[in-house]
């Protein structure tokens, strides 16, 4: 400060006077400037009130020795007024900028209070944001505001809400990437970021590109954090072209503190509504599955068709690739997509059915992917498909032959992107489903009449099983009566210990068109008729019928014998008892020792 005229007064206190400027020396530059003005002499006082050192006036002539004594006394009582006004005016300057700084603080505690206000009476999001949008358009003058959610999965914002009266270019839950978007590069450097015109337009994103189309001028976005985790962004933006000041980053950043705590509560609210929704509904679902009895020990048969089936079975559960499940009505198709999934890394999880022929065509899309309150005439509130509930688990869709073309569609991309939305939402849902399908009809047909769609076919066949009829293994009925048998009479309390010859006969003979299901209502039927131990079979039932070809009956005594000398054998003969012989066939041990004597089986010496 020294090396300058006025320095040198403000720190001693005293005029300087330069008589001669050419011949002055020690402040080489500010001659150098009143020589080229045509100066030849000047003069510094000190600009000094009785509280402080101002500075220093400076006077200047175009003569030699202009200033003497006389002329300093007089320019220094000058000097003097002069110093009086300027310290009044920096006073008062001083004064305002007091002023303006409590005003502006006073303002902040406002807001901040406001939105604490709102926080607390504002459960639901949408309100919430709404009244924080109103509160802060009153301290930061802005036209756009906005609340991005990060969405991990997607590495993208989910656009939670949106104030702005545009042209609808930005929309309420459409998803922004983060790379490129001015809420990304506040959300990545984890502080506020602000934008002009020319930022905007320099941005590759399309989000920015529609805020310049909306008429945004300028933006400022903040991170919200909590606990250094970051859950997303609020933005704000102008139609005019004031640029947003560091003390409108600093008041929206001190907004966005408060709010990134709603935010992380909405979110975990979010989660345990949906875990809530989903365990109800898993809970009901598993209550009516139990009621089925169903598992894979009820796979029952020894026959080379079955064993073909199983060890396609076992070769395709570890895998999570679709699965169509053929085979005429009542053959075990849901037994065996059971036991896919019993079989697959998924079995910890929900097995989930669905009837696609049981449910009304209008209400087939809704039992899939669910609805929001409000989607149709009804829909009183939000319904969880069966898609959600099958999530992480095994989706089985029987009939699927009979889902409506219109449908197909939506089905096709679920099946190939894992995502849809529910009727009435535009919310995408990712689920991690794996999908068995099964069907009685034959689909190569209904793609060539065009009732089918043939990606979606060639969708779904991806390892097609084709389940044999009953009456293609005959070998299967025995074994297959004596377990209805036994869980018939447990449920009813009943002991049948017998099954006549000619009943057994008269059961395998006949072509069962109804399959196993025919074959299981058939034997219960017989069960509710027996009073004794020996089973009473109505044979006018089964006479002028349809029978199975003569050679497939004469092997099945074979059979019978071939499968009692293997649970023989497997047990060292032995025919009682939870692991015994008449246990793995599900017979009584008297009823086997019967069928022993009647089949003349002999334990072999050798």
């Amino acid at each position: 400060m020294a090396e300058s005229p006025a320095g040198l007064v403000w720190q001693t206190q005293r005029p300087l006077v330069v008589s001669r400027i050419d011949a002055e020396t020690r402040f080489p530059e500010v001659t150098r400037i009143l020589r080229a003005e045509g100066m030849r002499s000047f003069c510094v006082l000190p600009l000094t009130t009785s509280l402080r050192r101002l500075g220093g006036l400076s006077f200047a002539s175009q003569d030699e020795d202009a200033f003497s004594d006389s002329d300093v006394e007089v320019l220094q009582e000058l000097t003097n007024q002069v110093a009086l006004a300027v310290d009044n005016t920096l006073h008062h300057e001083a004064a305002q900028h007091a002023q303006q700084q409590l005003a502006w603080k006073r303002n902040r505690l406002e807001l901040l209070l406001e939105v604490n206000n709102a926080l607390v009476s504002n459960l639901e999001p949408r309100a919430l944001f709404s009244a924080i949008a109103t509160c802060l358009r009153r301290v930061v003058a802005h036209d756009y505001t906005s609340l991005a959610v990060y969405d991990r999965e997607r590495n993208a914002f989910d656009m939670w809400a949106i104030e702005f009266a545009g042209k609808g270019l930005i929309k309420e839950h459409m998803f922004v990437p983060v790379e490129g978007s001015p809420a990304g590069r506040a959300f990545t450097v984890g502080r506020p970021a602000r934008f002009g015109r020319a930022d905007l337009a320099a941005l590759d994103s399309e989000v920015a590109r529609a805020l310049l189309a909306e008429g945004i001028q300028s933006m400022c976005s903040v991170p919200l954090t909590v606990h250094d985790r970051r859950l997303g962004t609020l933005s704000v933006g102008r139609l005019g072209g004031e640029p947003f000041t560091d003390c409108d980053a600093e008041l929206l950043a001190s907004v966005a503190s408060q709010v990134a705590f709603s935010v992380e509560n909405a979110l975990a609210f979010q989660e345990i509504a949906q875990l809530k929704d989903k365990l109800a509904a898993e809970k009901v679902y598993l209550e009516n599955e139990i009621r089925t009895e169903y598992n894979f020990e009820d796979v029952i048969g020894e026959s080379s068709a079955l064993k073909r089936v199983l060890r396609q079975v076992e070769t395709v559960a570890p895998t999570d690739s679709t699965v169509l499940i053929c085979g005429e009505t009542g053959t075990g198709k849901e037994l065996i997509a059971r036991a896919i999934h019993d079989l697959s890394r998924r079995r910890e999880r929900t097995f989930v059915k669905l009837n696609c022929a049981a449910i009304p065509t209008g209400l087939l899309e809704s039992e899939l992917f669910g609805h929001e309150r409000g989607a149709f005439t009804g829909a009183i509130a939000q319904r969880i498909g069966r898609f959600e509930l099958a999530d992480r688990g095994t989706l089985f869709l029987d009939e699927v032959g009979d889902i409506p073309l219109e449908l197909q569609p939506k089905l096709l991309r679920v099946l190939q992107e894992q995502e849809f939305e529910r009727l009435g939402s535009t919310r995408t849902k990712r689920v991690d489903v794996r999908v068995v399908a099964a069907t009685n009809r034959n689909l190569e047909d209904m793609v060539a009449a065009g009732t089918f769609r043939n990606d979606l076919y060639y969708r779904l066949n991806v390892f097609p099983v084709t389940l044999p009829p009953l009456r293609e293994r005959p070998e299967d009925i025995p074994p297959l009566v004596r377990y209805f048998v036994q869980k018939f009479a447990r449920r009813m309390n009943r002991r049948i210990e017998t099954i006549p010859a000619d009943a057994m006969m008269a059961l395998s003979r006949y072509a069962w068109p109804g399959n196993v299901r025919e074959l299981e209502n058939a034997v219960e039927r017989a069960v509710i008729l027996t009073s004794g131990p020996t089973l009473r079979v109505p044979m006018s039932e089964f006479r002028d019928r349809p029978v199975v070809p003569s050679a497939s009956v004469a092997t099945l005594e074979a059979t019978e014998r071939e499968a009692i000398l293997r649970a023989l054998h497997e047990t060292n003969w032995v025919l009682g008892g939870p692991h015994g012989a008449a246990a793995r066939l599900g017979l009584k041990r008297t009823t086997l020792q019967s069928r022993i004597q009647k089949l003349g089986i002999e334990r072999s010496t050798a």
